[in-house]
């Protein structure tokens, strides 16, 4: 007989958020109307009042734990991981946020089974501010492992953490979340996952990534998303058992683009340029930029943008 009410841990890694997104998270993870939730909230040794924060919701699921010095961000993350008492994890970022109803619409949906491997809801991107950016979908409902991805490679449906339930024993058994440069790190897991354990996805929008300021702007950033991007794509090819031949040349298009698209983003002229050349070359000359990203990063490009941010203004807000 299943687990009628199975622990779900909700891991919540920060650093220096306390005043900022820190509470919008820990707060959505506090109001959810699934009873049996614990949260750990894992501190990289912020130099804020993160612990009085966190200290004032005086909440028992909650166990704090503060490093003694800082570690790496990925490190911080399988932290939550290792002391997750749950049959289920959520690692929730300091700056995103679920529905309250997020764990209820998973553990339902997935009978309170505790053997599922995944249970996935839809994505909506939020920006700095709470606003919507675009709402995402998982419309791929009982869909095998290969075209899970074939959607995803798509854009038939996103793959984000804090939308993501992983079953707690499947993810420290294949050693959490890593790959490369700890970038894909999430999609490694999820692939590893999704191709050996039931995955359960729900077409719900239930969760909120949030889009900021801080992007990856610089030619060595975009190298190393090129190596995780092919890592990813050499996993998803190595687990796959049909259809492979398609994978990858949809593989090879998406993550093309996605990584001409971060070397857009590059101001200097010049380290743009060289970061085009890097991303060319690393997918075998087998494309090339699109012309619209030659205005990526100019002074009319970013004037253009933010024109259609105040357009996109009037647009609900996210609660």
């Amino acid at each position: 007989m299943p687990n009628k009410h199975p622990l779900v841990t909700i891991g919540i890694p920060t650093y220096n958020r306390a005043n900022g997104y820190l509470m919008e998270a820990l707060e959505s993870a506090l109001s959810q109307t699934y009873s049996n939730v614990e949260i750990i909230v894992a501190d990289n040794c912020s130099s804020d009042n993160t612990r009085e924060v966190v200290a004032e919701y005086h909440a028992k699921r909650i166990r704090y734990y503060r490093h003694g010095a800082g570690i790496k961000p990925n490190d911080n993350f399988n932290f939550c991981l290792n002391r997750a008492k749950g049959d289920y994890f959520l690692l929730l970022h300091d700056d995103d946020k679920i529905d309250q109803d997020f764990i209820e619409i998973c553990l339902k949906t997935a009978g309170y089974r505790t053997k599922c491997g995944l249970i996935r809801t839809a994505v909506r991107k939020i920006d700095a501010n709470g606003m919507i950016i675009s709402t995402g979908r998982n419309p791929l409902q009982g869909v095998c492992f290969e075209d899970l991805f074939m959607g995803w490679f798509r854009g038939e449906t996103s793959i984000y953490l804090c939308g993501t339930l992983f079953n707690t024993g499947a993810l420290k058994s294949i050693g959490g979340l890593k790959s490369k440069n700890n970038l894909y790190q999430d999609v490694m897991a999820i692939a590893t996952i999704a191709s050996a354990y039931e995955r359960i996805d729900i077409d719900e929008v239930k969760a909120s990534a949030r889009q900021h300021g801080a992007k990856w702007t610089h030619v060595a950033n975009v190298k190393a998303w090129c190596e995780d991007s092919m890592e990813l794509l050499e996993r998803v090819y190595d687990l796959s058992t049909h259809s492979r031949s398609e994978l990858k040349i949809a593989g090879e298009e998406f993550f093309l683009n996605n990584n001409y698209g971060r070397a857009s983003e590059i101001r200097s002229p010049s380290a743009r340029i060289e970061a085009y050349l890097h991303v060319y070359r690393a997918f075998g000359g087998k494309g090339l930029p699109p012309v619209r990203m030659a205005f990526h990063s100019t002074a009319l490009y970013r004037l253009l943008r933010q024109i259609k941010r105040k357009a996109l203004g009037k647009q609900a807000w996210v609660d």
